[in-house]
């Protein structure tokens, strides 16, 4: 049986790992800016999300670096969610990544991920007041 906060945390946690995803694919778009025939890739995010929480309702997939550790399984399929970005301006080398784009866009998600892992906080702080009374 699922409560209005474990719904409200899956929500943010699928929300927070989707973001940090958006963050790796356009920290390496900027990494690749010069690399000939690189293409730019991103994720809508609204669908994304939807398409998260229909999916697997915000698990996380964690990693069993070791034989003897205990794998999770049943994670997040964010390479499905990835697409590529549309072109605005051709490169004669056949790269799609506009600097310009890219810098808005990381700054843009940082400060959603950022905004996203403050609410959790705030959700958090609240239940624990709710508990030790104070």
């Amino acid at each position: 049986m699922s409560t209005l906060f474990d719904r409200s945390i899956q929500f943010h946690q699928t929300a927070l790992n989707l973001q940090a995803h958006r963050q790796q694919l356009l920290a390496s778009n900027i990494a690749n800016a010069d690399t000939p025939n690189y293409k730019a890739r991103d994720v809508d995010f609204r669908t994304a999300l939807q398409g998260a929480l229909q999916q697997s309702r915000g698990r996380i997939e964690l990693a069993a670096p070791r034989p003897g550790h205990i794998g999770a399984g049943g994670g997040l399929a964010l390479e499905g969610l990835t697409g590529y970005r549309s072109e605005i301006q051709s490169a004669v080398d056949g790269n799609t990544v506009n600097m310009d784009v890219e810098r808005a866009a990381f700054a843009e998600n940082a400060l959603h991920y950022e905004a996203s892992v403050t609410f959790i906080n705030g959700m958090l702080r609240s239940m624990n007041t709710a508990i030790t009374g104070q």
